[in-house]
């Protein structure tokens, strides 16, 4: 779990230092909002939430799933038009099955591999978020609820296969890697989507513009988001 609450603790720096406002203004955050959530995670990281006991034991962790969960929601909630939210959710489901197919049929030997598996996930989880959701918001909630259905489809799997193992859902190695995939989404659409609107000479205004879509540079298909 170090790597992300290093990940975390950046964050909070960033966000104290008001350098993560513009970000956060067009996810709809308030810094105070992203302090709790990202302060939250940072505690709730060493809490598990039971839910099922027994020989092959189930919990979630409160850091790692629950509250990304909670903020990816928020976010997707806070969406400004019915079709960014249908492309987070066709992002998730893609990031989701992209991430699983990899994980299950492709053989990545422990020594050819420079980073772990998990870390793998976690980037490709982003870079695919990204190129689907094209935008801030739906690349944030792609990767991170798509890393955390990661967790959950692989305890379905264990249950249906019969194995008898602890799982937690959200806790440990996949504690970073939910940390990864979330700041790494939005840091691919910020660099690149800005690049992307000034290339095209900047977003179009106007009042034709859907309502809450940013301020700044404005929310538009191309990255702005």
């Amino acid at each position: 779990m170090m790597v992300g609450i290093v990940l975390l603790t950046v964050a909070t720096i960033l966000i104290l230092a008001g350098l993560a406002h513009r970000v956060l203004d067009r996810m709809h955050l308030s810094d105070r909002a992203a302090l709790v959530f990202v302060l939250g995670m940072i505690a709730g990281s060493f809490v598990e939430i039971p839910l099922v006991g027994g020989l092959s034991p189930i919990t979630v962790n409160l850091g790692g799933a629950v509250l990304p969960t909670a903020l990816a929601v928020y976010v997707l909630a806070r969406a400004g038009t019915s079709w960014e939210r249908w492309r987070a959710v066709i992002a998730v489901v893609v990031a989701t099955a992209v991430i699983y197919g990899l994980s299950k049929y492709v053989n990545f030997g422990e020594k050819a591999m420079p980073i772990e598996p998990i870390y793998l996930w976690a980037v490709i989880a982003a870079i695919v978020s990204y190129l689907v959701g094209r935008s801030r918001r739906t690349a944030f909630v792609s990767a991170t609820l798509s890393m955390v259905l990661l967790d959950v489809v692989h305890v379905v799997e264990t249950g249906i296969l019969g194995l008898r193992a602890a799982t937690r859902i959200g806790g440990a190695g996949a504690f970073d890697a939910i940390v990864l995939a979330g700041i790494l989404a939005v840091i691919l659409a910020e660099v690149f989507g800005e690049a992307r609107e000034r290339l095209a000479g900047g977003p179009h205004g106007g009042p034709d513009r859907p309502p809450g879509l940013g301020r700044e540079f404005g929310d538009r298909p191309g990255g702005g988001e």
